[in-house]
């Protein structure tokens, strides 16, 4: 063997040297005549099943074993086949596979099939390990040599001769040293004998000058395997050969990407991998690269799937990669982010429509699919003489991402299909960034969408507190978590504040938020008192940890419930597992009120939730958050309190101020926890907006109620809501005296509305109920709902409160009331 012969024993498909194919040959009529372990192992049957035997035994139906004839005829028209087929294993298994069929030449014109068979799933793997070789050989015409066991050639295809310069009258008959030099005909006979006499497949790489090409050497790889006769013995060696010469150019220049491209995709922009790509295919092996995206990949994330049609029904492309090796890239019109118009006709046109690469060697040779109807791309092909064109397409699985133009203008050397193989290999792995890309921003814009419509939208605290929030992710990749906060307006006036943290971070987190945010506005409309209302939340929790099968500490959440009333300056919050809120005066003075801590929801533990109520004074700051402000991996979260409390100890600035410099106590890099902030500023309602008497608990006091009611009206100049408070106030003092006990009270409140309360000693809540023609009651609460803009009840430590809302301008009321009649 020379220096320049390398050889490789054992089984092929286990090496890294290329696809194993299983060998078998056939005679002119279709009878098996040597068989080899590769196609035992593939096929299941041993040579003495097989060989004497038509190849009809191993196709799957008999209705196309009845064809093999019509294809031996076939195949003996034009020289052999390729293709794929069906065929059956022994164990009945039916095999995809890719077939070779050569046709070989013995003495005296005899004829043999050489069935090279892999299975196509093993090319798949090739495939997809992007095997540039393995691709190039199983494209590449393949010559086929058969010697005996004396090493004598016996069969031989017209191919074999194109490889190494041997006629097939100087092979046939002869041993390598009667038809070889002898520098090769050594190394051969070597490895032949060797795979003789181990029967182990081998491969064997070796250069050779052919006479057609005296100024090139080539590189000739040789698949070598035995041929078994029907009682197992070794009858003859098979050796398939290929030109493997642009296999390795290829292969090198391969092992050059694969070192740069782990920077291919490096982000999550489908852009900038665009522009990775094209720099790395130049000046490797193209002059000019353009990368081409489907618009809706980089330039609108979230977009539908498929492609936005032209009006010749192909995609629209934006230019998202340009390189080159001339300094300004001159070869391109269009600069990135522009529209890249396609002709119809023109071979990216192709190309967009058939997911298929297109190869042009020689440009000039049909230059007129290229500019026909497109005289920007026709001058800029002439004035920078781009003779050679690769265009491939960008495709994941079905989805058309876009294309990528290789272009050579100064190289001289026209692209050949090794460098469609290159090309293919490098778009392959760009193609799977860009997807995640796309992928990404879809997920990133249906993430916002989701967050956008969980989040509250125009926070409005009424005429109770100002309001400004911040809020700030984890996942900073999809901007979505699981904190939340909310401004919900209660009835007189009050309103309830609220925040919360679900375990986790990002949709999964974001969605189970949105669930206990509904929660909590449902349970805020009944009018629950803090401590109760978390008690139902935690039930909800829990639920939901059942719902999806999951441990409840996997569904937990904290949470923190406040109702500030403005007509009493007086706070009333309880936390489940949340930190305390900050409370800062009107001078800056900071307390974190020592709640009762309360155990996070969801964690099935029956300990009650306790309120706490605070006299808060007008103007105070109350600042509720997530951990994640105050607790980072550096500092506990003692340290983030003091901190907050100093950012937020600055009386007389605005609340946006004060959002903005306790958001900077947050570390520049990303959180770990999601980060959420929720400020308000208390208000007092004057003492000239609410008026209230105590009234005795019988028959008399619905008219002394009216008759208060009318005389607060006018002197708050509301004499157009007389009528309909009158009536409203009637019927909720007759029901107190009815069905409640003791004193009755009545409130009534301007604010943003004209609330309307009653209190009695009673506990049994009023409800809405339909009333028969018969019946001498029940219509008080139907009247009440028909002129308010909303009613409702809620329990107090003395009993309860009736309450009704209407809007203070008679234009809206008469509005409401016309759209009811």
């Amino acid at each position: 063997m020379t220096r320049n012969q390398k050889t490789t024993l054992g089984n092929a498909a286990n090496t890294q040297e290329g696809v194993e194919s299983a060998n078998a040959m056939f005679d002119e009529q279709g009878t098996a005549v040597g068989w080899t372990q590769a196609a035992e192992r593939l096929l299941g049957y041993a040579a003495r099943e097989v060989v004497g035997r038509s190849a009809a035994m191993l196709l799957p139906s008999p209705a196309e074993a009845s064809g093999i004839a019509e294809f031996i005829d076939h195949c003996r028209a034009r020289n052999g086949w390729s293709g794929t087929a069906v065929l059956l294993h022994r164990d009945g298994r039916l095999l995809n596979v890719s077939l070779r069929i050569s046709k070989l030449w013995g003495q005296g014109g005899a004829v043999r099939w050489l069935v090279s068979v892999t299975e196509v799933g093993k090319l798949s793997w090739a495939a997809a390990k992007g095997s540039v070789r393995e691709s190039l050989i199983s494209r590449a015409p393949i010559g086929v040599v058969v010697r005996d066991t004396r090493l004598r050639c016996t069969w031989v295809n017209d191919t074999m001769e194109m490889l190494d310069g041997v006629p097939r009258h100087r092979r046939l008959g002869r041993r390598f040293t009667g038809a070889l030099p002898d520098s090769e005909a050594a190394g051969r006979e070597a490895v032949t004998r060797q795979v003789m006499r181990s029967r182990a497949a081998g491969i064997h790489e070796y250069q050779t000058r052919l006479p057609t090409s005296p100024a090139g050497e080539h590189t000739v790889t040789a698949f070598y395997s035995c041929l078994e006769g029907a009682d197992g013995r070794v009858v003859g060696v098979c050796a398939v050969s290929v030109d493997a010469t642009e296999s390795r150019r290829a292969r090198e220049r391969l092992a050059i990407l694969s070192e740069r491209s782990t920077r291919l995709g490096s982000t999550q922009d489908a852009m900038r991998t665009s522009q990775e790509l094209a720099d790395l295919a130049v000046p490797l092996f193209a002059d000019f690269v353009a990368v081409d995206l489907e618009q809706s990949v980089p330039f609108r994330a979230g977009a539908a799937d498929g492609t936005v049609p032209m009006g010749h029904g192909l995609p629209v492309l934006r230019r998202a990669g340009l390189a080159s090796i001339r300094e300004g890239v001159p070869e391109s019109p269009w600069a990135r982010g522009e529209v890249i118009p396609v002709p119809a006709s023109s071979p990216l046109a192709d190309t967009l429509r058939t997911r298929r690469p297109y190869l042009e060697p020689v440009l000039d040779a049909a230059p007129g699919r290229w500019t026909d109807h497109d005289p920007t791309r026709a001058r800029k092909i002439s004035e920078n003489n781009m003779h050679s064109v690769m265009v491939v397409p960008i495709c994941v699985q079905s989805d058309m991402l876009g294309v990528a133009l290789f272009v050579r203008t100064e190289d001289p050397a026209p692209f050949q299909e090794t460098d469609l193989l290159l090309a293919e290999e490098l778009v392959s792995r760009a193609a799977l960034s860009l997807d995640s890309a796309r992928q990404h921003a879809r997920e990133r814009g249906a993430a916002l969408e989701l967050q956008r419509g969980l989040l509250p939208q125009g926070v409005r605290g009424g005429a109770a507190v100002e309001v400004a929030s911040r809020y700030l992710p984890a996942d900073t990749g999809l901007g979505v978590g699981g904190d939340w906060f909310d401004v919900i307006e209660l009835s007189g006036a009050r309103v309830a504040l609220v925040v919360g943290d679900v375990v986790g971070h990002g949709i999964d987190a974001a969605v189970t938020m949105g669930r206990l945010r509904t929660a909590v506005h449902t349970l805020a409309d009944m009018e629950l008192p803090p401590d109760e209302l978390l008690t139902h939340l935690d039930d909800t929790v829990q639920r939901l940890a059942e719902e999806y099968a999951q441990p409840p500490s996997l569904m937990g959440a904290t949470c923190l419930y406040a109702v500030y009333d403005p007509s009493t300056g007086r706070c009333t919050m309880a936390r489940a597992g949340h930190p305390p809120p900050a409370v800062i005066d009107p001078h800056g003075q900071v307390t974190f009120p020592d709640l009762p801590a309360g155990v996070p929801l969801g964690f099935g533990v029956d300990a009650p939730f306790e309120a706490v109520e605070l006299e808060v004074p007008e103007g105070s700051l109350l600042a509720l958050y997530t951990d994640g402000l105050i607790e980072t991996r550096d500092h506990d979260i003692d340290d983030g309190m003091r901190r907050l409390g100093t950012a937020l100890a600055q009386p007389g600035r605005s609340l946006e101020d004060l959002c903005a410099r306790a958001m900077d106590i947050v570390p520049g890099r990303a959180p770990a926890d999601d980060v959420t902030l929720l400020l308000v500023r208390t208000h007092s309602l004057s003492p000239a907006k609410v008026a209230s008497w105590t009234l005795p608990g019988d028959p008399t006091a619905a008219r002394s109620a009216r008759h208060l009611a009318a005389l607060q009206l006018a002197e708050w100049g509301l004499g157009d809501l007389e009528d309909p408070t009158k009536l409203i106030v009637s019927e909720l003092v007759a029901n107190a005296a009815r069905h409640g006990s003791g004193p009755i009270g009545l409130r009534l409140i301007q604010h943003k509305v004209l609330t309307c309360e009653v209190s009695d000693a009673g506990v049994s809540c009023p409800r809405l109920r339909r009333s028969g023609s018969g019946d001498e009651s029940g219509r008080g609460l139907f009247l009440v709902a028909q002129m308010s803009r909303r009613w409702g009840s809620r329990a107090t430590p003395s009993g309860k409160v009736v309450w009704a809302e209407e809007d203070l301008d008679a234009a809206g009321l008469a509005g409401r009331h016309a759209g009811r009649a």
